[in-house]
Parts: C-alpha cells; structure tokens; sequence
C-alpha cells in the first residue's frame, strides 16, 4: 500500500471529515475526537457519496420499550438510502457480517518522522496519512 500524507491533523478538527482522492480513488476520511478513519466515498448499495451523508449516533433495543443512544457521530449514513454505516470499522449496520464499505489505514504522525517522495521532511505538526 503507498502512503499519502493528507492534510495537517488540525486542519481536521473533531466531529469534521474531508474528501480526498488518492490513487484515482474517492475516500472521506473522518475525525472522531482525535482519532482519524478512512472509508471509500461509494456506498456498496449503489455508490452513494458517503461524504455527503449525516453521521449520527447508535440507537439500540434491548426487548420492546427500552433503547439507548450511544457512540454519537459514529455512524454514517448514505444519503441515496439511508443505509448506515460504522466509520470505525466500515461494517454496515444492517448486515455487518456481509456487508461493508472499504476502510482504509488511517493515522496520524508528526512531521519530523514522514518522508515525501524520497526526500525527509521536517516540518513541527502532525499530520493525517492515509494507506491506499
């Protein structure tokens, strides 16, 4: 996998997401409070832009007449079908045995250690970076 350095990591800030096209591929990547995820733009259904879709929390039942609400803006929803998705993980939330959106390595390194093309680079920030 090549490595792509994306954006400084405070060019991102917590709860935002960025679309980025890497090796000819659309891929949206996402901040949860200081921890960044990557997913294809295309919505395994029918290629929905998940980048433009909502992010929201997860609702869950244990029996009838009990729910609780959790993991807010962790959950990514195609704007085409509301088909819903983990962004920690791809899974979807309907059939998360079978069905996914491709995740991608995502972290975050500071800029003393990454190297661009083949020459070091030493700049005093962090930086998101991507394996594609």
């Amino acid at each position: 996998m090549a490595r792509h350095i994306v954006a400084p990591a405070t060019e991102i800030a917590p709860g935002e997401r960025r679309l980025v096209e890497l090796d000819g591929k659309r891929i949206v990547l996402f901040n949860l409070d200081g921890e960044f995820f990557a997913l294809s733009d295309r919505c395994p259904h029918q290629g929905g832009p998940l980048s433009k879709g909502p992010t929201m929390g997860l609702v869950e039942s244990p029996c009838p007449g009990e729910y609780s609400y959790g993991r807010e803006g962790e959950i990514v929803r195609c704007p085409w079908h509301a088909w819903e998705f983990d962004i920690r993980t791809g899974r979807s939330r309907y059939d998360p045995r079978r069905m996914k959106v491709r995740a991608f390595p995502a972290c975050v390194e500071s800029g003393e250690t990454l190297q661009a093309e083949t020459f070091p680079v030493s700049i005093e920030q962090n930086y998101v970076v991507v394996e594609v």
